[in-house]
Protein backbone atom coordinates (compact mmCIF):
# COMPACT_ATOMS: atom_id res chain seq x y z
CA UNK A 1 0.00 0.00 0.00
CA UNK A 2 1.27 3.06 -0.83
CA UNK A 3 -0.25 6.83 0.92
CA UNK A 4 -0.10 10.01 -0.55
CA UNK A 5 0.09 12.81 2.58
CA UNK A 6 -0.40 16.52 0.95
CA UNK A 7 0.01 18.69 3.93
CA UNK A 8 2.68 16.17 4.99
CA UNK A 9 5.26 17.86 6.77
CA UNK A 10 2.38 19.66 8.92
CA UNK A 11 1.33 18.05 12.95
CA UNK A 12 -1.13 15.56 11.88
CA UNK A 13 0.50 14.77 8.43
CA UNK A 14 3.47 13.87 10.29
CA UNK A 15 1.91 11.87 12.59
CA UNK A 16 -0.15 9.70 9.55
CA UNK A 17 3.44 9.33 8.14
CA UNK A 18 4.46 7.33 11.04
CA UNK A 19 1.92 5.70 11.58
CA UNK A 20 1.47 4.41 8.01
CA UNK A 21 5.09 3.75 8.05
CA UNK A 22 4.61 1.36 11.01
CA UNK A 23 1.81 -0.32 9.20
CA UNK A 24 4.29 -1.01 6.59
CA UNK A 25 2.82 0.95 3.99
CA UNK A 26 5.39 3.28 1.71
CA UNK A 27 4.84 7.37 1.93
CA UNK A 28 4.90 9.86 -0.26
CA UNK A 29 4.63 13.78 1.09
CA UNK A 30 4.10 17.49 -0.37
CA UNK A 31 3.61 20.49 0.82
CA UNK A 32 4.57 24.01 0.79
CA UNK A 33 7.75 24.16 3.08
CA UNK A 34 10.62 22.31 0.95
CA UNK A 35 12.73 22.64 4.00
CA UNK A 36 10.29 21.14 6.46
CA UNK A 37 9.55 18.23 3.79
CA UNK A 38 13.59 17.03 3.67
CA UNK A 39 13.86 17.41 6.85
CA UNK A 40 10.74 14.82 7.22
CA UNK A 41 12.37 12.71 4.39
CA UNK A 42 15.38 12.52 6.82
CA UNK A 43 13.56 11.34 10.32
CA UNK A 44 11.35 9.32 8.28
CA UNK A 45 11.46 6.48 5.42
CA UNK A 46 9.20 8.73 3.40
CA UNK A 47 9.44 9.89 -0.54
CA UNK A 48 9.27 13.59 -1.25
CA UNK A 49 6.82 14.70 -3.56
CA UNK A 50 8.10 17.77 -6.84
CA UNK A 51 4.50 18.90 -5.48
CA UNK A 52 1.04 17.82 -4.93
CA UNK A 53 0.12 16.81 -8.49
CA UNK A 54 3.15 14.47 -7.92
CA UNK A 55 2.35 13.07 -4.52
CA UNK A 56 -0.97 11.58 -6.29
CA UNK A 57 0.58 9.78 -8.86
CA UNK A 58 1.08 6.09 -8.05
CA UNK A 59 -0.47 5.95 -4.59
CA UNK A 60 -3.89 3.92 -3.65
CA UNK A 61 -4.51 6.66 -0.93
CA UNK A 62 -4.28 10.27 -0.98
CA UNK A 63 -5.03 12.21 2.50
CA UNK A 64 -5.48 15.73 2.63
CA UNK A 65 -4.00 17.24 6.04
CA UNK A 66 -3.88 21.28 5.10
CA UNK A 67 -6.04 24.39 6.96
CA UNK A 68 -9.40 24.51 5.82
CA UNK A 69 -9.00 28.05 3.78
CA UNK A 70 -7.05 25.82 1.75
CA UNK A 71 -9.10 23.19 1.19
CA UNK A 72 -10.69 23.83 -2.32
CA UNK A 73 -8.13 25.40 -4.05
CA UNK A 74 -5.94 22.21 -3.30
CA UNK A 75 -8.94 19.73 -4.00
CA UNK A 76 -9.25 22.04 -7.16
CA UNK A 77 -5.50 21.43 -8.13
CA UNK A 78 -5.26 17.32 -7.68
CA UNK A 79 -8.95 16.68 -8.96
CA UNK A 80 -8.32 15.92 -12.55
CA UNK A 81 -5.26 13.51 -11.58
CA UNK A 82 -7.01 11.15 -9.24
CA UNK A 83 -7.85 7.80 -10.77
CA UNK A 84 -10.55 5.43 -10.04
CA UNK A 85 -8.40 3.06 -8.28
CA UNK A 86 -7.46 5.54 -5.76
CA UNK A 87 -9.13 6.99 -2.47
CA UNK A 88 -9.37 10.83 -1.47
CA UNK A 89 -9.37 10.90 2.68
CA UNK A 90 -9.11 14.38 4.51
CA UNK A 91 -9.15 15.11 7.52
CA UNK A 92 -10.93 18.61 8.26
CA UNK A 93 -12.41 18.96 11.26
CA UNK A 94 -15.59 20.34 9.54
CA UNK A 95 -16.93 17.85 7.21
CA UNK A 96 -20.56 18.76 5.02
CA UNK A 97 -18.47 21.89 3.27
CA UNK A 98 -15.26 19.95 2.49
CA UNK A 99 -17.15 16.23 1.55
CA UNK A 100 -19.07 18.79 -0.95
CA UNK A 101 -16.15 20.32 -2.10
CA UNK A 102 -14.23 16.86 -3.00
CA UNK A 103 -17.22 15.69 -4.81
CA UNK A 104 -17.63 19.02 -6.89
CA UNK A 105 -13.85 18.50 -8.07
CA UNK A 106 -13.07 14.38 -7.59
CA UNK A 107 -14.93 12.96 -10.41
CA UNK A 108 -13.07 9.35 -10.05
CA UNK A 109 -12.19 6.98 -7.62
CA UNK A 110 -13.70 7.21 -3.74
CA UNK A 111 -13.88 10.15 -1.36
CA UNK A 112 -14.13 10.16 2.25
CA UNK A 113 -14.32 12.92 4.84
CA UNK A 114 -12.63 11.74 7.79
CA UNK A 115 -11.58 13.36 11.02
CA UNK A 116 -9.78 12.03 13.22
CA UNK A 117 -10.74 13.22 16.85
CA UNK A 118 -6.99 13.73 18.73
CA UNK A 119 -3.93 15.90 18.27
CA UNK A 120 -0.40 14.38 17.36
CA UNK A 121 0.82 13.91 20.41
CA UNK A 122 -1.28 10.80 21.32
CA UNK A 123 -1.18 6.88 20.41
CA UNK A 124 -3.29 5.74 18.41
CA UNK A 125 -4.97 2.97 20.56
CA UNK A 126 -8.32 4.54 22.45
CA UNK A 127 -8.63 7.59 20.16
CA UNK A 128 -11.75 8.28 18.42
CA UNK A 129 -12.21 8.17 14.96
CA UNK A 130 -15.07 9.59 13.00
CA UNK A 131 -15.89 8.89 9.00
CA UNK A 132 -19.03 10.34 7.17
CA UNK A 133 -19.47 8.73 3.90
CA UNK A 134 -23.02 10.25 1.94
CA UNK A 135 -23.06 7.71 -1.38
CA UNK A 136 -23.61 3.65 -1.18
CA UNK A 137 -19.44 3.38 -2.99
CA UNK A 138 -18.73 5.51 0.20
CA UNK A 139 -20.23 3.69 2.73
CA UNK A 140 -18.59 0.30 1.67
CA UNK A 141 -15.79 1.44 1.99
CA UNK A 142 -16.11 3.67 5.14
CA UNK A 143 -17.44 -0.56 6.80
CA UNK A 144 -14.55 -1.59 5.58
CA UNK A 145 -11.74 1.36 6.16
CA UNK A 146 -13.50 1.12 10.32
CA UNK A 147 -13.01 -2.32 10.58
CA UNK A 148 -9.09 -1.26 9.39
CA UNK A 149 -8.69 1.37 11.88
CA UNK A 150 -11.04 -1.02 15.20
CA UNK A 151 -8.26 -3.46 14.89
CA UNK A 152 -5.51 -0.84 15.13
CA UNK A 153 -7.53 0.09 18.12
CA UNK A 154 -9.55 3.37 17.13
CA UNK A 155 -13.23 4.07 18.48
CA UNK A 156 -14.63 4.33 14.88
CA UNK A 157 -18.11 6.32 14.77
CA UNK A 158 -19.58 6.06 11.05
CA UNK A 159 -22.07 9.39 10.49
CA UNK A 160 -23.27 12.08 8.23
CA UNK A 161 -21.05 14.98 7.65
CA UNK A 162 -24.41 17.24 8.72
CA UNK A 163 -24.32 15.45 11.74
CA UNK A 164 -20.62 15.46 12.35
CA UNK A 165 -20.55 19.57 12.49
CA UNK A 166 -23.42 19.46 14.23
CA UNK A 167 -21.99 17.42 16.84
CA UNK A 168 -18.36 19.12 16.55
CA UNK A 169 -20.23 22.68 17.40
CA UNK A 170 -20.64 21.29 20.88
CA UNK A 171 -17.29 18.62 21.24
CA UNK A 172 -15.09 21.20 19.79
CA UNK A 173 -16.42 24.61 19.48
CA UNK A 174 -17.67 24.82 22.84
CA UNK A 175 -14.76 23.48 24.50
CA UNK A 176 -12.52 25.56 22.94
CA UNK A 177 -14.54 28.13 24.35
CA UNK A 178 -14.94 27.31 27.48
CA UNK A 179 -10.91 27.45 27.13
CA UNK A 180 -10.52 30.52 25.48
CA UNK A 181 -13.16 32.20 28.18
CA UNK A 182 -11.63 30.37 31.47
CA UNK A 183 -8.14 31.74 30.42
CA UNK A 184 -9.15 35.31 29.49
CA UNK A 185 -10.83 35.07 33.17
CA UNK A 186 -7.83 33.90 35.16
CA UNK A 187 -5.50 36.08 33.23
CA UNK A 188 -7.20 38.89 34.90
CA UNK A 189 -7.82 37.99 38.27
CA UNK A 190 -4.32 38.28 38.75
CA UNK A 191 -3.59 35.34 40.74
CA UNK A 192 0.05 33.69 39.88
CA UNK A 193 0.07 31.22 42.88
CA UNK A 194 -2.78 29.05 41.05
CA UNK A 195 -0.98 25.99 39.83
CA UNK A 196 0.73 25.58 43.02
CA UNK A 197 -2.14 25.61 44.81
CA UNK A 198 -4.14 23.90 42.46
CA UNK A 199 -6.29 20.78 43.02
CA UNK A 200 -7.67 18.16 40.36
CA UNK A 201 -10.45 19.89 39.23
CA UNK A 202 -8.39 23.09 38.32
CA UNK A 203 -5.58 20.97 36.86
CA UNK A 204 -8.13 19.68 34.27
CA UNK A 205 -9.38 23.22 33.73
CA UNK A 206 -5.49 24.32 33.22
CA UNK A 207 -4.65 21.51 31.38
CA UNK A 208 -7.88 21.99 28.91
CA UNK A 209 -6.75 26.08 28.73
CA UNK A 210 -3.32 25.07 28.01
CA UNK A 211 -4.47 22.72 25.29
CA UNK A 212 -6.30 25.36 23.44
CA UNK A 213 -4.48 28.47 23.71
CA UNK A 214 -1.42 26.62 22.46
CA UNK A 215 -3.02 25.55 19.18
CA UNK A 216 -2.99 27.74 15.99
CA UNK A 217 -5.28 30.59 16.25
CA UNK A 218 -6.25 30.72 12.49
CA UNK A 219 -7.21 26.85 12.63
CA UNK A 220 -9.22 28.15 15.67
CA UNK A 221 -10.85 31.07 14.26
CA UNK A 222 -11.94 29.16 11.39
CA UNK A 223 -13.10 26.28 12.51
CA UNK A 224 -15.43 28.60 14.96
CA UNK A 225 -16.39 30.54 12.12
CA UNK A 226 -17.55 27.34 10.15
CA UNK A 227 -19.40 25.22 12.38
CA UNK A 228 -23.23 25.11 12.26
CA UNK A 229 -24.74 26.66 15.43
CA UNK A 230 -22.17 27.18 17.24
CA UNK A 231 -23.80 30.70 18.52
CA UNK A 232 -26.45 28.80 19.98
CA UNK A 233 -24.23 26.88 22.05
CA UNK A 234 -22.69 29.39 23.31
CA UNK A 235 -25.71 31.38 24.42
CA UNK A 236 -27.02 28.84 25.97
CA UNK A 237 -23.80 28.43 27.85
CA UNK A 238 -24.31 32.50 29.10
CA UNK A 239 -27.63 32.24 30.06
CA UNK A 240 -26.99 28.86 32.10
CA UNK A 241 -24.09 31.06 33.93
CA UNK A 242 -26.23 34.08 34.50
CA UNK A 243 -28.74 31.59 36.42
CA UNK A 244 -25.47 30.08 38.25
CA UNK A 245 -24.34 33.84 39.37
CA UNK A 246 -27.85 34.33 40.25
CA UNK A 247 -28.21 31.52 42.44
CA UNK A 248 -24.60 32.28 44.05
CA UNK A 249 -25.55 36.24 44.47
CA UNK A 250 -28.70 35.28 46.41
CA UNK A 251 -26.93 32.93 48.81
CA UNK A 252 -29.54 30.41 47.80
CA UNK A 253 -27.99 27.19 49.43
CA UNK A 254 -31.10 25.29 48.95
CA UNK A 255 -31.20 25.93 44.88
CA UNK A 256 -27.95 25.27 44.34
CA UNK A 257 -27.94 21.93 45.54
CA UNK A 258 -31.76 21.01 44.05
CA UNK A 259 -30.21 21.76 40.79
CA UNK A 260 -26.52 20.54 41.21
CA UNK A 261 -28.11 17.53 42.46
CA UNK A 262 -30.60 17.50 39.40
CA UNK A 263 -27.67 17.74 36.91
CA UNK A 264 -25.99 15.15 38.32
CA UNK A 265 -28.99 12.65 37.64
CA UNK A 266 -30.05 13.94 34.41
CA UNK A 267 -26.07 13.59 33.10
CA UNK A 268 -25.60 9.60 34.57
CA UNK A 269 -28.56 9.20 32.80
CA UNK A 270 -26.71 10.61 29.37
CA UNK A 271 -23.57 8.38 30.39
CA UNK A 272 -25.59 5.82 30.56
CA UNK A 273 -27.58 6.21 26.91
CA UNK A 274 -24.43 6.69 25.94
CA UNK A 275 -22.58 3.38 26.88
CA UNK A 276 -25.65 1.57 25.97
CA UNK A 277 -25.39 3.03 22.22
CA UNK A 278 -21.05 2.53 21.87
Amino acid sequence: MKIGIIGGAGKMGKWFSRFFLNEGAEVKVSGRSKEKLLKLAEELKVEVAENNVDCVKDVDIVMISVLFQNFEDLVKEIGPHIKSNQTVLDITSVKELPVKIMHKYIKNGIVLGTHPMFGPKVEAKGQNFVLTPITTKEKKFAKEFKGWLTKRGFNVTIISPKKHDELMSVVLGFSHFIGLTACDTLLKSKFKELKNVSGTSFKMLLELIENVISSDPEFYSTLHMSLPDIEKVEEEFKKNVKEWLKIVKNKDRDKFIKRMTELNNEFNELLKYSEKNE
